[in-house]
């Protein structure tokens, strides 16, 4: 591939999946400057390693999970810079709420680490990135229907593994 082709190549995903990307990381962070500071982070690494996308999900799933790890990592500096205030239990039922406690969205992180494709990515983006059921649909090329009962099967998982660990509050989730 010619040094032009590449250039476009860039600008391309950069032009088409930067909207994602950054509302994506704004449902997690929820701060304007942090979205704008882990978007930029984001397609800097996923360009310089454009080349090791290997197209066995979307582009723009890749970008996600790229997105997703540069915030995990940034929320890890910002914990040992002690930058981060330490938040209270939640006791409201959405999960969302849940990731209020650290111990919590730690196990709930590591539960969704480990949960199979395609749940993993629909409930992040879904739940980290906000997306609509409709638009995760067309992310996998399948329909709205399908993201959401992959979302709620997803969702099920988490909740069983929880139980089975025992560490579920019966709010969280």
């Amino acid at each position: 591939m010619k040094r032009g082709e590449i250039n476009d190549r860039h600008r391309k995903a950069y032009t088409d999946y930067f909207d994602t990307v950054y509302r994506y990381v704004l449902g997690l962070s929820r701060d304007g400057c942090v979205a704008d500071e882990i978007t930029q982070e984001t397609f800097f690494k996923a360009l310089k390693n454009l080349n090791t996308f290997k197209g066995q999900c979307k582009l723009s799933v890749w970008l996600c999970q790229i997105d997703k790890n540069c915030y995990f990592t940034y929320l890890e500096k910002e914990k040992r810079k002690g930058a981060l205030p330490d938040e209270a239990a939640s006791t409201t039922e959405s999960l969302e709420a849940a990731f209020v406690s650290k111990e919590t969205a730690l196990q709930i992180h590591q539960i969704l680490h480990d949960l199979a494709e395609p749940y993993k990515e629909v409930f992040s983006l879904r739940t980290f990135g906000e997306l609509s059921f409709r638009e995760i649909g067309d992310l996998f090329e399948k329909t709205e229907s399908w993201a959401r009962v992959t979302y709620h099967r997803a969702k099920l998982q988490i909740r069983q593994r929880l139980d089975e660990k025992g560490d579920r509050n019966e709010n969280n989730l």
